[in-house]
């Protein structure tokens, strides 16, 4: 008999030398004693129920949290039938069965507890993963997105330790399907490594949020586009063409990724550079050219658009115009309208913007 059923044997031998004046009042009838270890085994399953549905309870709600209330709520139905299905196992000491009925009902009984506390394990689980994953805190593992991943990897945990105890408790060797379930992990861990490699590197990427939904991202390949979705598997980008594109995981997880909507804020930089022949007026094309930032309605107000005059080229006076979008959707749009704009002023004030010119001279005319 192993150390924990001779503890086990010893508690509830303890048990009912403590409770052996009863059965003294009862005229030592054994099956009165049993009788009345299950009465109060039940009247004390209610009293614990009753503590926890209403003092604990009382005392859950008035903190800031909800899933505590969650997990209260539903701890007061295991206590009960834990409590009630021990007592009907101390009720049958007294009587004495034999051992082969006893061995079977002790089994009985384990397995009741453990299905009672696996049930309730589950359902904490559930509970706790989902706070976490409404948690602000966006650097935890568990996101709404990977929510049902850990649920599913949580229930299968405690089915699994819920089988062994289970197994145990009937007294059956799992030596063997320990090993049996370690190979057959392995072989499926081989057949399936680029999916698990996928799933794991979706973890990471939403537990170290390098980009989100709706930013948008250049990958080191040269795709470009806005973050429409990311899931256990895969990441899809939205291109520029409306074309989706679906990236595995384990890609985006090992590839330089450079995020527009990243930073301090959303907004983003777009710079235009603009030549102006030797001999124009630079204070008015500086000027010009902050006033048509300024009036595009889609550049930013702050940070302030800013002319620089940056070299002297070959044949122009280079200078570039930077200001600041929204976001980096309206990139192109805003691009478009600025250089429209001027080009069109430019012409109007009389400002050339020289252009690359190649003269020939023919030394002499080749001989006819």
């Amino acid at each position: 008999m192993s150390e924990t059923v001779i503890a086990q044997n010893q508690s509830l031998v303890d048990l009912l030398t403590y409770l052996q004046p009863i059965q003294d009042a009862l005229g030592g009838s054994a099956g009165l004693f049993a009788l009345v270890i299950i009465v109060l085994s039940y009247v004390a399953a209610n009293i614990i129920a009753l503590v926890v549905s209403r003092v604990i309870v009382r005392a859950t709600q008035k903190t800031l949290f909800t899933w505590d209330d969650q997990v209260v709520e539903i701890m007061h139905r295991p206590l009960f039938w834990s409590v009630l299905t021990l007592g009907f196992l101390v009720a049958l000491t007294p009587l004495s069965p034999p051992a082969l009925i006893s061995s079977v009902l002790n089994s009985y009984v384990a397995t009741v507890l453990v299905i009672i506390w696996s049930v309730f394990l589950i359902r904490l689980l559930k509970i706790l993963l989902k706070a976490l994953s409404l948690s602000e805190h966006k650097r935890l593992f568990v996101q709404p997105q990977t929510l049902p991943l850990f649920e599913n990897l949580g229930v299968i945990i405690v089915v699994a330790i819920a089988i062994y105890f289970i197994f145990k408790s009937w007294h059956v060797d799992m030596t063997a399907w320990l090993a049996s379930a370690g190979i057959v992990g392995i072989a499926i861990g081989f057949a399936a490594k680029d999916t698990l490699a996928n799933l794991f590197s979706g973890v990471f990427i939403l537990a170290d949020a390098p980009y989100k939904i709706g930013d948008y991202v250049v990958l080191d390949t040269g795709e470009r586009g806005k973050v429409t979705h990311i899931g256990i598997r895969s990441t899809r980008l939205l291109t520029r063409d409306d074309v989706e594109i679906t990236i595995p995981n384990a890609i985006m997880g090992n590839t330089r990724i450079i995020n527009e909507s990243g930073g301090p804020h959303e907004k983003f930089r777009i710079r235009v550079s603009v030549g102006v022949a030797y001999g124009s007026d630079i204070d008015q094309v500086k000027d010009i050219l902050m006033g048509i930032a300024i009036a595009e309605q889609h550049v930013c107000e702050t940070p302030t658009p800013r002319v620089r005059f940056r070299t002297f080229g070959a044949s122009s006076l280079d200078l570039d115009l930077m200001c600041w979008v929204a976001n980096p959707e309206v990139r192109d749009s805003v691009l478009d309208a600025l250089n429209t704009t001027i080009y069109k002023r430019f012409q109007a004030e009389g400002i050339e913007i020289p252009y690359s010119k190649q003269d020939i001279y023919i030394k002499e005319m080749p001989p006819s």
